[in-house]
């Protein structure tokens, strides 16, 4: 049982209330032996709020429990996806790990001044907080100070409990090596402009939050993230929010490189059907050279705006893959999609359609739902790989790693 209480990133029983219920009521014990999903909560646990956070602690505190037994099995659905077509496009089995699997590598290493590389597509130009030294943070509260100023911010390990941090204008904040990051915790650029974020492990935002929020902000480059959650095997589709949600006009945003697993709401563009009056006009994003796998939804989903979509691989998404609403129009091209349902859809959810083109992608056991197009060129130059060893080249190149 210790592989799934590790999976499901077991809470602090000093600082969260349920796990602390949990590990201390004098009738948890027997509670968790017979414990199943459809058990009401016990008034001795009213601080979890749900079932499932009590099953989820009486994994952790209570290991060969009822609610082990329970969610061993939700674990190994969301772990053991179907084999993608051919060897080099094996899927990975782990619950969190990133794909591909990152260099190994201690916090200490890495380099040790502003972002790598530069964006291409939308967020194009866009420098953070320039190529300095910067400062290097080891706790969360350090993270909080360094963020107040500003510049290049590295952080030197796996940061637990941050809670959602406000990320400035001007501001870069790269992890140091592979597995460098944040867990149970957030970063929110809101009426930011030019952010870079890249190279960061990020596990579980708090209930109901976002990992990355981009609010009211403009020139935001999100690049070799390693996201997840619990979503998946807790089997709560609300229990979190998205891992990259881009909202309120935001505009000129760009997410390369990332991998998202294990999670039901991946990606929302565009918050709201009644919000075209702010949102029209804006929300023009590029996604690239992402890894989409064993996720519910939102690969992404976009109202209003343009998204431009190339090159990235898609495993094993059970709702819907790239979903244009609300007027918005998409170009999608050059993409994997496996085990997709709704690859593409257009008319799904929203009280209007929105427009969707696809070039040169490949569909393995995956449908496509188009009721309409509107192609458009993207202003700015790229380069489209063939889509037959995309999931390949993504899988051996997103997410972390310590040459960054």
């Amino acid at each position: 049982m210790s592989l799934v209480a590790g999976a499901l990133s077991c809470a602090n029983t000093k600082t969260n209330a349920c796990a602390k219920a949990v590990a201390s009521s004098s009738e948890a014990s027997a509670f968790c032996s017979t414990v199943t999903s459809d058990s009401a909560v016990p008034s001795w646990a009213s601080d979890c709020g749900s079932i499932k956070n009590v099953l989820k602690e009486c994994v952790c505190q209570h290991s060969g429990s009822a609610a082990a037994t329970t969610l061993v099995t939700a674990t190994r659905s969301a772990t053991q996806a179907p084999a993608e077509t051919s060897a080099a496009q094996a899927t990975p089995t782990s619950a969190i790990d990133s794909a591909p699997a990152a260099s190994s590598s201690s916090p200490s290493t890495g380099k040790a001044s502003g972002s790598t590389g530069s964006a291409i597509g939308y967020a194009a130009g866009t420098t953070g907080g320039g190529s300095g030294a910067g400062t290097t943070v080891t706790s969360c509260t350090a993270l909080a100070s360094a963020l107040e100023k500003g510049g290049v911010i590295r952080i030197n390990g796996y940061l637990k409990g941050c809670g959602v941090l406000d990320v400035p204008s001007d501001t870069s904040v790269i992890g140091v090596g592979a597995s460098s990051g944040m867990e149970d915790g957030g970063l929110r650029v809101k009426k930011a402009n030019n952010v870079i974020i890249q190279n960061l492990k990020m596990h579980n935002p708090p209930e109901g939050k976002d990992i990355i929020a981009v609010d009211k902000s403009t020139m935001v480059w999100v690049d070799h993230l390693a996201l997840s959650s619990d979503g998946i095997a807790l089997g709560d589709k609300d229990y979190y929010d998205g891992l990259v949600d881009i909202t309120h006009a935001s505009d000129k945003v760009t997410v390369s490189y990332c991998t998202f697993q294990n999670h039901f709401k991946v990606s929302l563009v565009g918050h709201s059907d009644n919000n075209a009056a702010e949102d029209t006009g804006f929300l023009r994003i590029t996604y690239h050279h992402n890894y989409w796998n064993n996720i519910g939804s939102r690969a992404p989903s976009i109202r209003f705006g343009t998204a431009h979509i190339f090159n990235n691989c898609y495993n094993d998404v059970h709702t819907s893959g790239v979903h244009s609403r609300m007027g918005a129009k998409v170009l999608v091209e050059g993409n994997s999609f496996t085990n997709v349902k709704r690859a593409i859809v257009t008319d799904l959810d929203s009280k209007e359609a929105g427009f969707a083109v696809q070039k040169n992608n490949i569909f393995t056991n995956s449908d496509i739902d188009i009721t309409q197009g509107s192609d458009f060129n993207p202003p700015y130059t790229y380069s489209v790989a063939d889509a037959s060893g995309i999931c390949a080249t993504v899988k051996s190149s997103a997410g972390t790693s310590a040459s960054l």
